[in-house]
């Protein structure tokens, strides 16, 4: 399957991946079910970031919600950067240079298979880094133990952006399934993360999909993906395991090959402007401590959390009875969608805050799981969406009969000023 189909017969929430980023992290969808969208997204945006910058050879910037802090690094140099086959471009030093010549398809396929421990090489394709959308490589790789896809990905980020620091975080487990993950910090700055997760989410079929996402000071982006099967979708699983290991994702990830490569990318000149990170375009409070602080005393013990995320946030609550996943999104400047959100039934007060309630089947969710969402908006377009489960994870199946927390208690949740300190 070529590569830039990755991700093409999974859900709908990939299907719609361009339109999904939008409407989950910014305005969700007129039904109830974009707010677990939201949550999907604040587990997996590293992971759809990751595919759409492989697809496209660097991920326009996007306003997404929640993520961690910033990636202030210094300059690179070390021998981290060096590793690895060259390309054919020469390193920058500090008299001008003549730009880098263009990488092609072939030299990617090259230094791949050079990276690569002795092995069989079969279906290769590739992309040079003057080609539209941008530099990528793909081959089935055979140790003797068993066939398996493994693919490069090249691009860039803004430095220091919302997609750069997330691009290299952890997700969550409430909403990714993955064994192990980790990010470590090279000596040259570059953040580098590696994930060995699964290729669905819903672990529908186990194929394994290990990962490995780097990214520079300079915003130069690195993605290195392996499955233990040939192709990433629709074929058998064929080994226990994909063949390399985390340290040896990571070394290959962090070879200078692909940096030369990505240095040799025209620059994007229809790439959009940064966007103001989530914190900037919503409140800047932290969402879990401030949900924390409006439950009831004393009766859920919380499983799970998102942190210290803005924005979006989320917690597993349990009672004693099962667990239930609690979300809030919150964001401002939302009165350009109002009337796609709030018809003619919603509740209006006194102060014109509008509220809009749902009880719905979970479009996502196992056998027997149900969503209750309250939504409100204030005058001035704030916006406060509470969504819960009766499940403690997106896809998975009922844990108890009703949600945790009533609808009234969801409602005093959304409404509460803490959200606009």
């Amino acid at each position: 399957m070529p590569f830039e189909q990755h991700g093409n017969p999974l859900e709908p929430f990939e299907e719609r991946l361009s339109a999904d980023l939008r409407q989950a992290g910014d305005t969700f969808d007129a039904d109830r079910v974009a707010l677990v969208t939201a949550g999907e997204l604040r587990g997996r945006r590293r992971l759809l970031l990751r595919r759409r910058a492989a697809v496209v050879g660097g991920v326009a910037s996007l306003a997404l919600v929640g993520v961690g802090g910033a990636l202030l690094l210094p300059g690179r140099g070390s021998s981290a950067h060096q590793d690895g086959a060259s390309v054919g471009t020469s390193r920058h030093t500090a008299t001008a240079t003549p730009a880098p010549s263009p990488v092609s398809g072939d030299q990617m396929i090259r230094t791949l298979e050079k990276l690569l421990p002795k092995g069989n090489f079969s279906k290769v394709e590739a992309r040079g880094s003057d080609e539209r959308p941008g530099p990528y490589v793909q081959l089935v790789y055979d140790d003797g133990k068993g066939a398996a896809a493994i693919s490069v990905g090249l691009g860039r980020v803004e430095p220091g952006s919302d997609e750069a620091r997330g691009t290299t975080e952890c997700p969550g487990k409430v909403f990714v399934h993955y064994d192990a993950c980790s990010t470590t910090r090279l000596p040259d700055g570059s953040a580098v993360m590696v994930l060995q997760g699964y290729e669905y989410p819903d672990r529908r079929v186990d194929t394994k999909w290990w990962s490995a996402e780097l990214v520079t000071p300079e915003g130069q982006h690195v993605s290195v993906s392996e499955w233990n099967a040939a192709a990433e979708k629709g074929a058998p699983i064929s080994r226990a395991e994909p063949p390399l290991s985390a340290a040896q994702l990571r070394k290959l990830a962090g070879a200078g090959a692909w940096r030369d490569a990505i240095d040799a990318m025209p620059q994007d000149t229809n790439r959009p402007a940064p966007q103001p990170s989530a914190s900037e375009t919503a409140g800047s409070v932290a969402i879990a401590p401030i949900l924390k602080s409006l439950l009831p005393k004393g009766v859920f013990k919380v499983s799970d959390d998102s942190g210290d995320d803005s924005a979006f946030g989320y917690l597993v609550l349990d009672d004693g009875k099962g667990k239930s996943l609690v979300q809030v999104n919150v964001q401002a400047n939302m009165s350009d969608v109002e009337g796609d959100l709030f018809g003619s039934g919603a509740e209006v007060l006194a102060d014109g805050t509008k509220v809009a309630t749902h009880q719905v089947p979970s479009e996502k969710g196992g056998a027997g799981a149900v969503m209750w969402t309250v939504d409100t908006i204030r005058t001035d377009g704030r916006r406060v969406v509470i969504s819960e489960l009766n499940s403690g994870a997106p896809h998975d199946d009922a844990t108890r009969e009703a949600p945790a927390l009533t609808m009234k208690q969801l409602r005093e949740i959304a409404l509460s000023p803490k959200w606009w300190r």
